[in-house]
């Protein structure tokens, strides 16, 4: 098949804030630099989903100057709290138990989309080339083994039912070859070619295995009476209950808006759980209640979040390339941030990618990147908190409260754990055990006030797929969800699933394994916690998935 080729210096796979940091700062390096990002979106920040509370230092080391910009970071944090939740009461907890780490001082309350959006244009102004709408799809390597590019653009694939992968339809476009000297994966949490170019490489063989939890969020316009401008709530507690982890978020942004969240960490047993129905009867505790009440629900989004820290980081840098942000599992659980370390590692593959081809060693693996990614901002950022995502796998919610507190001190005062560095142990979908070691969970129905079923919610997301292309979600061995996950499991991914993508339909033939594509939000959750590893989510045609405005 022939392609079109263009050459460039440095190609980024991602326009996140991790992608946009590295194409801003090389083109600050180096204007006469040719720089593209890829962004499979429709646009910039159309697939850009986080609570969020953000961390503006690495912002600030990027552009010190983009409050005067016009940057879209304006609601600064207020107040603080801490809360565990019974099913009809609370309890806050002091902020003074609270290590400094936990504490927002400094910190705004903004849309990540709209952050990336005006980033993206302060990388154009550069010099910098952004095409949206342009799924990244195949890594491409040179004669050596490394890695060369990537195909991307390719579009007009049609279903064929032979060929998972599709066939060239009428209108195919066989997409363009993209070479560059280095090619950075900003993609996120289990990015396609990320995933690829890590078992390629064998860049997770010294490392703890990846730990992931499913975020879902909504963004709601609430009574201005009930809102309080610059108010950060994190909880925990009900309704996951003790032994499952995670916890929710309430953010006040400014103009009356709130989002709302909760993350559940994919690490749970219980093959019945939902954590969508989970986060809906969150919404029904009488604290959130009240707040929401007369309120409008205006935004719905789920996205898988990196919680391995720092034990879990793969090496970042392999020939030809870098790993940037949540591609690299970059997420500092118990602050709920990553963008800052995003940033901070885009800038710091920038400047690693600059030096080397300065010294003329382009393409060939950047050793300096992942020291730095370790022993730098980023490393310094995850390593006091460790040990949290372990000992709450181990202890629970209140083991893993005290024990990860308790160590979190004795980092901040001491510099040392008495811990050492824990292991995870088990991926996430080793996690899951049988359901007949479990109850079945008889969870409300949603009221269509507070809680909203899938299908309802998920319209206000945005997502939208080409209903002729192939799926995105391919399987194994298309067996296996009828022959060992709804024997054994009561097939989990009709639960695990935000979007209602997975079905068992029964009809006169008995059940079949029905896969609904293009309910998909790309959150990737089945690639992570399907107990036989037999979903592999990759791109779909470029501009396809959700479109998350203001989110």
């Amino acid at each position: 098949m022939t392609r079109d080729v263009m050459e460039y210096d440095v190609i980024i796979v991602g326009a996140g804030p991790a992608g946009l940091s590295a194409a801003i700062r090389l083109k600050q390096l180096s204007p006469d630099l040719s720089v593209v990002v890829l962004e499979k979106g429709a646009e910039v920040g159309a697939h850009i989903l986080s609570g969020a509370v953000l961390d503006t230092s690495a912002l600030s080391r990027l552009i010190p100057d983009w409050a005067a910009r016009g940057a879209p970071i304006r609601q600064a944090v207020t107040e603080d709290q801490m809360l565990l939740l019974g099913a009809s009461r609370h309890l806050r907890i002091p902020n003074m138990l609270m290590p400094p780490m936990m504490h927002n001082d400094g910190a705004f309350i903004v849309s990540m989309g709209e952050v990336t959006a005006w980033m993206a244009r302060e990388a154009e102004a550069l010099g910098v080339e952004i095409f949206a709408g342009m799924a990244a799809s195949e890594l491409l390597f040179d004669d050596a083994g490394a890695v060369q590019g990537v195909v991307a653009g390719e579009f007009g694939l049609i279903a064929d039912p032979e060929n998972p992968a599709g066939i060239p339809g009428p209108h195919y476009e066989p997409g363009v070859a993209l070479h560059g000297k280095y090619t950075m994966l900003a993609e996120g949490a289990r990015g396609s070619l990320s995933k690829q170019v890590i078992a390629h490489f064998d860049l997770d063989a010294d490392c703890d295995v990846p730990k992931f939890g499913i975020g879902l969020k909504e963004l709601w316009q609430i009574d201005p009476a009930q809102h309080v401008p610059g108010r950060v709530t994190h909880v925990m507690g009900w309704p996951l209950g003790l032994g499952t982890t995670g916890g929710g978020f309430i953010y006040h942004a400014e103009g009356g808006l709130v989002s709302i969240g909760l993350i559940v960490d994919l690490n749970y047993k219980n093959p019945y759980l939902d954590p969508y129905l989970e986060f809906q009867r969150l919404k029904h505790h009488p604290l959130i209640a009240k707040l929401l009440s007369g309120g409008q629900r205006i935004g719905y989004g789920a996205r898988a979040v990196t919680k391995g820290g720092f034990q879990s980081i793969p090496q970042s840098a392999f020939a030809g390339g870098m790993l940037l942000g949540c591609a690299a599992g970059l997420v500092n659980l118990p602050r709920i941030k990553g963008n800052h370390n995003a940033m901070q590692s885009g800038i710091d593959a920038a400047e690693a990618a600059f030096a080397a081809i300065g010294a003329g060693r382009a393409g060939d693996r950047v050793a300096d990147y992942d020291q730095t990614l370790r022993t730098g901002p980023v490393g310094q950022d995850l390593r006091p908190v460790r040990n949290v995502a372990p000992l709450n796998g181990r202890f629970g919610l209140l083991g893993g409260l005290a024990l990860g507190g308790f160590d979190m001190w004795c980092q901040t005062l001491f510099k040392a754990s008495i811990f050492g560095t824990l292991l995870h142990g088990k991926t996430d979908a080793a996690a899951t055990q049988p359901a007949s070691q479990h109850r079945p969970i008889d969870y409300p129905k949603p009221d269509g006030v507070l809680s909203f079923d899938r299908v309802t919610n998920l319209a206000y997301s945005g997502t939208n797929h080409d209903e002729g292309q192939p799926a995105h979600l391919r399987l194994t061995d298309p067996a296996l969800p009828l022959s060992l996950n709804l024997p054994i499991y009561a097939e989990p991914a009709q639960r695990y699933c935000p979007a209602g993508v997975y079905e068992i339909v029964t009809d006169d033939n008995g059940p079949r394994f029905q896969i609904n594509f293009q309910n998909c939000v790309h959150c990737k959750t089945c690639d992570i916690k399907d107990p036989a590893q037999n979903i592999t989510w990759v791109t779909p045609q470029g501009g396809d998935g959700p479109t998350y405005p203001g989110m």
